[in-house]
Protein backbone atom coordinates (compact mmCIF):
# COMPACT_ATOMS: atom_id res chain seq x y z
CA UNK A 1 0.00 0.00 0.00
CA UNK A 2 1.30 3.44 -0.92
CA UNK A 3 2.16 5.64 2.06
CA UNK A 4 1.53 9.29 1.22
CA UNK A 5 2.12 10.60 4.74
CA UNK A 6 4.54 13.43 5.38
CA UNK A 7 5.56 15.73 8.21
CA UNK A 8 5.14 19.50 8.26
CA UNK A 9 5.24 22.00 11.11
CA UNK A 10 5.20 19.22 13.66
CA UNK A 11 2.15 17.47 12.20
CA UNK A 12 1.99 14.05 10.61
CA UNK A 13 -0.09 14.75 7.51
CA UNK A 14 -1.87 12.06 5.49
CA UNK A 15 -0.47 13.44 2.23
CA UNK A 16 1.72 16.29 0.94
CA UNK A 17 -1.27 18.07 -0.66
CA UNK A 18 -2.08 21.32 1.15
CA UNK A 19 -4.48 24.12 0.22
CA UNK A 20 -2.55 27.39 0.22
CA UNK A 21 -3.72 30.79 1.37
CA UNK A 22 -6.12 32.31 -1.12
CA UNK A 23 -9.73 33.06 -2.02
CA UNK A 24 -10.84 29.45 -1.54
CA UNK A 25 -9.90 29.42 2.13
CA UNK A 26 -11.59 32.76 2.75
CA UNK A 27 -14.93 30.91 2.74
CA UNK A 28 -14.79 28.53 5.70
CA UNK A 29 -17.36 26.22 4.10
CA UNK A 30 -14.70 25.51 1.49
CA UNK A 31 -12.32 24.37 4.21
CA UNK A 32 -14.61 21.43 4.98
CA UNK A 33 -14.86 20.68 1.24
CA UNK A 34 -11.07 20.82 0.93
CA UNK A 35 -10.72 18.33 3.77
CA UNK A 36 -13.28 16.02 2.17
CA UNK A 37 -11.43 16.23 -1.16
CA UNK A 38 -8.16 15.19 0.44
CA UNK A 39 -6.31 18.30 1.58
CA UNK A 40 -4.08 17.32 4.49
CA UNK A 41 -3.98 20.90 5.84
CA UNK A 42 -5.25 24.34 4.88
CA UNK A 43 -3.76 27.80 5.13
CA UNK A 44 -6.37 30.47 5.84
CA UNK A 45 -6.50 33.58 3.66
CA UNK A 46 -4.19 36.32 4.90
CA UNK A 47 -5.06 38.81 7.58
CA UNK A 48 -3.53 42.09 6.38
CA UNK A 49 -2.45 44.37 9.20
CA UNK A 50 -1.92 47.31 6.84
CA UNK A 51 -5.38 46.95 5.30
CA UNK A 52 -7.03 46.81 8.71
CA UNK A 53 -5.12 49.86 9.92
CA UNK A 54 -5.81 51.95 6.82
CA UNK A 55 -9.48 51.04 6.70
CA UNK A 56 -10.06 51.75 10.36
CA UNK A 57 -8.43 55.18 9.95
CA UNK A 58 -10.34 55.95 6.79
CA UNK A 59 -13.83 55.03 7.90
CA UNK A 60 -14.31 58.15 10.04
CA UNK A 61 -13.36 60.33 7.08
CA UNK A 62 -15.76 58.44 4.86
CA UNK A 63 -18.61 58.90 7.30
CA UNK A 64 -18.02 62.58 8.02
CA UNK A 65 -17.05 64.06 4.67
CA UNK A 66 -19.40 64.90 1.82
CA UNK A 67 -22.49 63.10 3.12
CA UNK A 68 -24.58 66.27 2.84
CA UNK A 69 -23.11 67.51 -0.46
CA UNK A 70 -24.62 65.12 -2.97
CA UNK A 71 -27.41 62.59 -2.91
CA UNK A 72 -25.16 59.89 -4.32
CA UNK A 73 -22.77 60.42 -1.42
CA UNK A 74 -24.77 57.83 0.52
CA UNK A 75 -23.06 55.24 -1.64
CA UNK A 76 -19.75 56.19 -0.02
CA UNK A 77 -20.78 54.34 3.12
CA UNK A 78 -19.18 50.91 3.54
CA UNK A 79 -21.23 47.73 3.55
CA UNK A 80 -21.22 47.07 7.29
CA UNK A 81 -22.41 43.49 6.79
CA UNK A 82 -19.09 42.51 5.18
CA UNK A 83 -16.91 45.43 6.25
CA UNK A 84 -14.24 44.44 8.76
CA UNK A 85 -12.44 47.02 10.89
CA UNK A 86 -10.41 44.55 12.91
CA UNK A 87 -9.29 40.95 13.18
CA UNK A 88 -12.44 39.82 15.01
CA UNK A 89 -14.17 38.43 11.91
CA UNK A 90 -11.03 36.62 10.81
CA UNK A 91 -10.50 35.13 14.25
CA UNK A 92 -14.12 33.99 14.46
CA UNK A 93 -13.75 32.23 11.11
CA UNK A 94 -10.53 30.64 12.28
CA UNK A 95 -12.19 29.30 15.44
CA UNK A 96 -15.16 28.00 13.45
CA UNK A 97 -12.90 26.33 10.90
CA UNK A 98 -11.03 24.53 13.66
CA UNK A 99 -14.29 23.13 14.97
CA UNK A 100 -15.39 22.00 11.50
CA UNK A 101 -12.35 19.98 10.43
CA UNK A 102 -9.77 17.58 11.83
CA UNK A 103 -6.87 18.66 9.62
CA UNK A 104 -4.47 21.41 10.73
CA UNK A 105 -5.66 24.96 10.07
CA UNK A 106 -2.80 27.41 9.59
CA UNK A 107 -3.35 31.13 10.06
CA UNK A 108 -1.81 33.48 7.49
CA UNK A 109 -0.56 36.84 8.66
CA UNK A 110 0.54 39.67 6.40
CA UNK A 111 1.77 42.42 8.67
CA UNK A 112 3.74 45.64 8.49
CA UNK A 113 4.87 46.68 11.97
CA UNK A 114 6.53 44.30 14.43
CA UNK A 115 3.95 45.24 17.05
CA UNK A 116 1.13 44.40 14.67
CA UNK A 117 2.60 41.03 13.74
CA UNK A 118 3.03 40.04 17.38
CA UNK A 119 -0.43 41.18 18.43
CA UNK A 120 -2.27 39.40 15.63
CA UNK A 121 -0.10 36.27 15.80
CA UNK A 122 -0.96 35.85 19.48
CA UNK A 123 -4.63 36.42 18.69
CA UNK A 124 -4.49 33.69 16.01
CA UNK A 125 -2.89 31.30 18.46
CA UNK A 126 -5.60 32.06 21.04
CA UNK A 127 -8.27 31.51 18.36
CA UNK A 128 -6.99 27.98 17.79
CA UNK A 129 -4.58 28.20 14.83
CA UNK A 130 -2.37 25.12 14.64
CA UNK A 131 0.47 27.18 13.15
CA UNK A 132 1.12 30.58 11.60
CA UNK A 133 2.41 31.36 8.13
CA UNK A 134 4.10 34.74 7.90
CA UNK A 135 3.19 36.04 4.48
CA UNK A 136 5.85 38.73 4.16
CA UNK A 137 4.67 40.82 1.23
CA UNK A 138 6.95 43.82 1.40
CA UNK A 139 8.30 45.80 -1.57
CA UNK A 140 11.30 47.87 -0.44
CA UNK A 141 11.13 50.88 -2.74
CA UNK A 142 13.14 53.23 -0.52
CA UNK A 143 16.76 53.75 -1.60
CA UNK A 144 17.64 54.31 2.05
CA UNK A 145 16.91 50.67 2.96
CA UNK A 146 19.78 48.37 2.05
CA UNK A 147 19.70 44.60 1.71
CA UNK A 148 21.34 43.93 5.08
CA UNK A 149 18.77 46.06 6.85
CA UNK A 150 15.88 44.35 5.10
CA UNK A 151 17.16 40.86 5.86
CA UNK A 152 17.83 41.79 9.48
CA UNK A 153 14.24 43.01 9.86
CA UNK A 154 12.92 39.66 8.62
CA UNK A 155 15.07 37.74 11.10
CA UNK A 156 14.25 40.04 14.00
CA UNK A 157 10.56 39.61 13.24
CA UNK A 158 10.84 35.81 13.26
CA UNK A 159 12.78 35.84 16.53
CA UNK A 160 10.22 38.11 18.19
CA UNK A 161 7.33 36.03 16.93
CA UNK A 162 8.85 32.76 18.07
CA UNK A 163 9.26 34.28 21.52
CA UNK A 164 5.61 35.38 21.50
CA UNK A 165 3.78 32.22 20.38
CA UNK A 166 4.15 28.52 21.15
CA UNK A 167 2.77 27.21 17.86
CA UNK A 168 5.02 26.58 14.82
CA UNK A 169 5.88 29.48 12.49
CA UNK A 170 6.43 29.18 8.73
CA UNK A 171 7.89 32.03 6.70
CA UNK A 172 6.58 32.61 3.17
CA UNK A 173 9.24 34.34 1.09
CA UNK A 174 9.73 35.97 -2.26
CA UNK A 175 12.78 34.85 -4.26
CA UNK A 176 14.27 38.32 -4.60
CA UNK A 177 17.21 38.08 -2.23
CA UNK A 178 20.81 38.61 -3.32
CA UNK A 179 21.70 35.30 -1.68
CA UNK A 180 18.65 33.14 -1.18
CA UNK A 181 20.63 30.34 0.46
CA UNK A 182 22.21 32.73 2.96
CA UNK A 183 18.79 34.18 3.80
CA UNK A 184 17.43 30.68 4.37
CA UNK A 185 20.26 29.95 6.80
CA UNK A 186 19.59 33.23 8.64
CA UNK A 187 15.91 32.38 9.03
CA UNK A 188 16.91 28.92 10.24
CA UNK A 189 19.01 30.50 12.99
CA UNK A 190 16.18 32.94 13.77
CA UNK A 191 13.94 29.98 14.59
CA UNK A 192 11.66 29.55 11.55
CA UNK A 193 10.04 26.11 11.57
CA UNK A 194 9.41 26.02 7.81
CA UNK A 195 10.06 28.06 4.67
CA UNK A 196 7.37 28.42 2.01
CA UNK A 197 8.84 29.07 -1.45
CA UNK A 198 7.77 31.34 -3.09
CA UNK A 199 5.35 34.19 -2.69
CA UNK A 200 3.97 35.61 -5.96
CA UNK A 201 4.00 39.39 -6.38
CA UNK A 202 0.91 40.52 -8.25
CA UNK A 203 2.32 43.24 -10.46
CA UNK A 204 -0.10 45.86 -11.80
CA UNK A 205 -0.50 46.79 -15.44
CA UNK A 206 -1.20 50.10 -17.23
CA UNK A 207 -4.50 50.87 -18.91
CA UNK A 208 -3.33 53.17 -21.70
CA UNK A 209 -6.84 54.35 -22.62
CA UNK A 210 -7.89 55.31 -19.10
CA UNK A 211 -4.33 56.20 -18.05
CA UNK A 212 -4.75 54.16 -14.89
CA UNK A 213 -2.77 51.55 -13.01
CA UNK A 214 -4.94 48.42 -12.91
CA UNK A 215 -4.71 45.05 -11.16
CA UNK A 216 -3.45 42.17 -13.28
CA UNK A 217 -4.08 38.74 -11.80
CA UNK A 218 -2.87 35.65 -13.62
CA UNK A 219 -3.12 32.20 -12.12
CA UNK A 220 0.11 30.26 -11.83
CA UNK A 221 1.16 27.55 -14.29
CA UNK A 222 3.56 24.62 -14.13
CA UNK A 223 6.21 26.82 -15.76
CA UNK A 224 6.58 28.67 -12.46
CA UNK A 225 7.52 25.48 -10.64
CA UNK A 226 11.13 25.38 -11.88
CA UNK A 227 12.33 28.27 -9.72
CA UNK A 228 10.82 26.58 -6.68
CA UNK A 229 12.36 23.23 -7.56
CA UNK A 230 15.79 24.80 -7.90
CA UNK A 231 15.82 26.39 -4.47
CA UNK A 232 14.13 23.56 -2.62
CA UNK A 233 16.59 21.11 -4.19
CA UNK A 234 19.44 23.42 -3.20
CA UNK A 235 18.29 23.81 0.42
CA UNK A 236 17.00 20.30 1.12
CA UNK A 237 18.89 18.55 3.95
CA UNK A 238 21.03 21.64 4.45
CA UNK A 239 18.74 23.60 6.81
CA UNK A 240 16.55 22.60 9.74
CA UNK A 241 13.23 24.21 8.65
CA UNK A 242 10.93 22.05 6.57
CA UNK A 243 10.30 23.18 3.01
CA UNK A 244 7.01 23.86 1.26
CA UNK A 245 6.49 24.70 -2.40
CA UNK A 246 3.73 27.08 -3.40
CA UNK A 247 3.16 28.36 -6.94
CA UNK A 248 3.21 26.26 -10.09
CA UNK A 249 1.78 23.06 -8.61
CA UNK A 250 -0.78 21.90 -11.16
CA UNK A 251 -0.37 18.14 -11.80
CA UNK A 252 0.66 14.94 -10.07
CA UNK A 253 3.97 15.16 -11.93
CA UNK A 254 4.50 18.62 -10.41
CA UNK A 255 3.89 17.10 -6.98
CA UNK A 256 6.40 14.31 -7.66
CA UNK A 257 9.02 16.81 -8.81
CA UNK A 258 8.52 18.89 -5.68
CA UNK A 259 8.85 15.90 -3.37
CA UNK A 260 11.96 14.67 -5.17
CA UNK A 261 13.46 18.14 -4.85
CA UNK A 262 12.95 17.88 -1.10
CA UNK A 263 9.60 19.52 -0.33
CA UNK A 264 7.62 18.23 2.61
CA UNK A 265 4.34 19.62 1.26
CA UNK A 266 3.04 21.08 -1.99
CA UNK A 267 0.60 23.96 -1.66
CA UNK A 268 -1.89 24.97 -4.31
CA UNK A 269 -4.65 27.43 -5.08
CA UNK A 270 -4.54 28.15 -8.82
CA UNK A 271 -5.03 24.48 -9.76
CA UNK A 272 -8.13 24.31 -7.57
CA UNK A 273 -9.52 27.59 -8.89
CA UNK A 274 -9.11 26.28 -12.44
CA UNK A 275 -10.36 22.73 -11.86
CA UNK A 276 -12.50 22.91 -8.73
CA UNK A 277 -11.92 21.59 -5.23
CA UNK A 278 -12.72 17.93 -6.20
CA UNK A 279 -9.59 18.05 -8.40
CA UNK A 280 -7.64 17.24 -5.23
CA UNK A 281 -9.04 13.68 -5.33
CA UNK A 282 -7.92 13.22 -8.93
CA UNK A 283 -4.52 14.67 -8.12
CA UNK A 284 -4.02 12.22 -5.27
CA UNK A 285 -5.20 9.32 -7.45
CA UNK A 286 -2.74 10.31 -10.18
CA UNK A 287 0.05 10.61 -7.61
CA UNK A 288 -0.59 7.10 -6.28
CA UNK A 289 -0.70 5.70 -9.81
CA UNK A 290 2.63 7.34 -10.67
CA UNK A 291 4.26 5.95 -7.53
CA UNK A 292 2.97 2.45 -8.21
CA UNK A 293 4.19 2.58 -11.80
CA UNK A 294 7.65 3.68 -10.68
CA UNK A 295 7.93 1.32 -7.68
CA UNK A 296 7.84 3.91 -4.92
CA UNK A 297 6.27 2.83 -1.65
CA UNK A 298 6.16 6.14 0.20
CA UNK A 299 6.55 9.88 -0.07
CA UNK A 300 9.40 9.72 2.45
CA UNK A 301 11.26 7.36 0.13
CA UNK A 302 10.95 9.88 -2.70
CA UNK A 303 11.72 13.03 -0.77
CA UNK A 304 14.98 14.69 -1.67
CA UNK A 305 16.04 11.99 -4.10
CA UNK A 306 16.84 14.67 -6.69
CA UNK A 307 18.12 17.35 -4.33
CA UNK A 308 21.62 18.78 -4.62
CA UNK A 309 22.80 16.73 -1.65
CA UNK A 310 21.58 13.51 -3.28
CA UNK A 311 22.35 14.25 -6.94
CA UNK A 312 25.19 12.26 -8.53
CA UNK A 313 26.03 15.39 -10.51
CA UNK A 314 25.58 18.44 -8.28
CA UNK A 315 26.96 20.59 -11.10
CA UNK A 316 23.60 20.08 -12.82
CA UNK A 317 22.26 22.72 -10.43
CA UNK A 318 25.12 25.13 -10.97
CA UNK A 319 26.24 27.49 -13.72
CA UNK A 320 27.66 24.62 -15.80
CA UNK A 321 24.14 23.45 -16.48
CA UNK A 322 23.17 26.97 -17.59
CA UNK A 323 25.87 26.86 -20.26
CA UNK A 324 24.88 23.32 -21.24
CA UNK A 325 21.24 24.34 -21.72
CA UNK A 326 22.15 27.26 -23.96
CA UNK A 327 24.51 25.11 -26.01
CA UNK A 328 21.99 22.33 -26.46
CA UNK A 329 19.34 24.76 -27.68
CA UNK A 330 21.76 26.23 -30.22
CA UNK A 331 22.61 22.76 -31.52
CA UNK A 332 18.94 21.84 -31.90
CA UNK A 333 18.30 25.06 -33.82
CA UNK A 334 21.21 24.37 -36.17
CA UNK A 335 19.97 20.85 -36.90
CA UNK A 336 16.74 22.14 -38.46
Amino acid sequence: MIDLSTNYLGFNLRSPLVASSGPLTKDITNIRRLEDAGASAVVMHSLFEEQLTLESQAVDRMLSQGSESYAEAQSYFPDFVSYNLGPESYLRDLTRAKKMVRIPVIGSLNGVSTGGWLRYAKAMEDAGADAIELNIYFLPTSADLDGDGLEASYCELVKALKAQVKIPVAVKLAPYFTSMANMAFKLDRAGADALVLFNRFYQPDFDLEKMEVVPNLKLSTSDELRLRLYWVASLSNRIRPELAITGGVQTAEDVVKGIMAGAHVLMMTSALLKNGIPYLKQLEKNLVEWMLLHDYESVRQMRGSMSVSAAPDPAAFERANYLKVLSSYTLRAEQR
